[in-house]
């Protein structure tokens, strides 16, 4: 369909009621048709900028490893019963065979009454 160009026509700005020439009316974001005094441009914050959370870790991090170290063997951690101090190796680990390990936890009591 085709439209006419309006270049003899009048219209009312929709903002302030005056009257001007069709073709000096601009249409602005929210619909209104509105002469240039009045026309305001859209405003940034009407359509925030949607930012992504930041990156803040790796997804398969590889850690350096000094080298002449075995990693993945695990920390041995001891405890010293007299010094109550705990004592580890390396941060890597070290490796070690065992063949048999003991241990208890204590006993329970349990009282009914």
């Amino acid at each position: 369909m085709a439209y006419a160009s309006g270049k003899h026509s009048l219209a009312i700005c929709d903002r302030c009621g005056f009257r001007y020439k069709y073709t000096q009316l601009q249409e602005e974001w929210n619909g209104f048709r509105v002469c240039p005094e009045c026309f305001e441009p859209k405003h940034p914050q009407l359509e925030p900028v949607r930012h992504l959370a930041d990156p803040e870790a790796l997804r398969h991090p590889r850690p350096d490893v000094p080298p002449g170290v075995v990693a993945g063997a695990g920390v041995v951690r001891t405890i010293d019963a007299n010094s109550m101090m705990s004592v580890t190796g390396d941060v890597i680990g070290s490796e070690f065979s065992q063949d048999a390990a003991t241990g208890e936890i204590g006993t329970v009591t349990v009282v009914i009454s």
